[in-house]
């Protein structure tokens, strides 16, 4: 099977899913550890539960979307703390393992931003404002069926592609994210950091 089809399986899957009962969050993590070898069992999908409705109804972040994060997660997330001579030196080859380029952020960072290139919005709550009154109708199961869709389909992407190229792309939008520069001295690191503003990219 070759990566474009098995996208198009997981996709496929996670549309299916919604029919048989799961949530959206769930939708998108049973199809993904179900047909992709992310070393996670399947079972493993309960951890999903929870973000539907944009986590218990709250109306945040779009289950679908954040199913889409767990699952990515599960293949390029990091397994543990990077060693270290001592604590400071930990802290600083973490921080440079999240805003570093190469950088597990610049991986996560495409989820949203691919989901909301193509939906216009990423919060449960504003996606799916037409239907607050009348919540699982049709015409909403059907709409949030295509946005499980979509997100099983980037999850797939990202997950099947490599780990080192996806780690060095340039940032989407951020949300005033830190940007940290490590300097070493003679037996000491100093953090500068920048701040950048909402919806700013960040410098390559």
């Amino acid at each position: 099977m070759t990566k474009e089809e098995k996208i198009e399986a997981v996709r496929q899957r996670a549309r299916k899913n919604f029919s048989l009962g799961y949530n959206c969050a769930e939708c998108v993590t049973e199809a993904v550890f179900s047909l992709v070898d992310t070393g996670m069992p399947v079972a493993v999908k309960k951890c999903a539960t929870g973000f539907g409705g944009g986590i218990g109804l709250f109306g945040d972040t779009c289950g679908a979307l954040a199913g889409a994060v767990m699952a990515v997660s599960a293949v390029h997330g990091r397994e543990g703390l990077p060693e270290g001579a001592d604590a400071k030196e930990q802290a600083m080859k973490s921080r440079t393992q999240f805003y570093g380029k190469p950088g597990v952020y610049r991986i996560f960072n495409q989820v949203p931003n691919r989901f909301k290139a193509k939906h216009g919005k990423t919060l449960c709550r504003e996606l799916t404002v037409l239907w607050q009154n009348s919540w699982l109708c049709k015409d909403h199961a059907l709409f949030c069926r295509e946005l499980i869709t979509d997100a099983a389909g980037i999850a797939a992407d990202l997950i099947l592609s490599d780990k080192n190229e996806l780690a060095v792309k340039p940032y989407g939008k951020t949300w005033k994210t830190s940007r940290i520069e490590i300097i070493a001295g003679p037996g000491f690191f100093f953090y500068s950091i920048m701040m950048f503003s909402f919806g700013r990219k960040f410098h390559e």
